[in-house]
Order: C-alpha cells, then structure tokens, then sequence
C-alpha cells in the first residue's frame, strides 16, 4: 500500500494528514519556498500503530536548490525537520530537486519498498 501523499504547488497547502505531516509541510515551506511540495506519510507501509507519523517522504522543489550537490540538498532539508528527526519522525526519504530539474523531469521516483521491522 501506498502512503498518503500530501502535495502541494506554489508552496504550502491545506489541513490535510496528520498534525506531523502538517508541521513537516509547515517548517520545509518557511526554511525552502518550494514551487512544489509533496509531503507522503509510509507509516502504515512500515507495520506502525494506526495513525503513528513515523516514516515520511518529501518531494521538494526549491530554487534554493540551484548549484547545490545532492548531499547539500539534504542537509537543508534536514536542518529543517531536525527537532522532527531526533524525536517522532523515525525515516525520511528525500528528493530534493531545483525547478529547472523538475521542469524537465516532474516524476517521483517510487517509495523504496520497507524492509525493516516485523516484515524483514
């Protein structure tokens, strides 16, 4: 099964997902204006507690993104999620992408199937 996914354009949307979904969608739209952002909760594809916001992806397109390595990137993002990285937040996929990438080439790659916990 696939996780909810939350997305957004133009920066950040609406109410939807759980009260971590919101703040991760919250803190990347202050700390990146992204044109794009996709917020995927794959909890419940990790064996989790119903309603448990433990595994995320993020899709984010940001123009703070240009002339940055990928390692960059990342460290941008998680600088934004860190007090959610030390506590609930327990996995977090990222793509990090500038628009002119995401322009070219508007996919997602597939969530990396789980392969931890009680399913290993």
């Amino acid at each position: 099964m696939r996780g909810a996914l939350l997305a957004a354009s133009g920066g950040a949307m609406g109410g939807a997902g759980g009260p971590l979904a919101r703040t991760i969608r919250a803190k990347l739209t202050a700390a990146l204006q992204p044109t794009h952002l996709e917020v995927r909760d794959d909890s419940p594809r990790h064996g989790g507690l119903p309603g448990a916001e433990t595994h995320f992806g993020v899709l984010v397109v940001s123009g703070r993104f240009a002339g940055l390595p990928l390692l960059q990137r990342h460290r941008l993002v998680h600088e934004a999620l860190r007090a959610e990285l030390a506590g609930p937040l327990h996995a977090l996929q990222v793509i990090a992408r500038t628009p002119q990438q995401w322009q070219s080439d508007p996919r997602a790659p597939p969530a990396p199937p789980c392969l931890g916990g009680s399913k290993r």
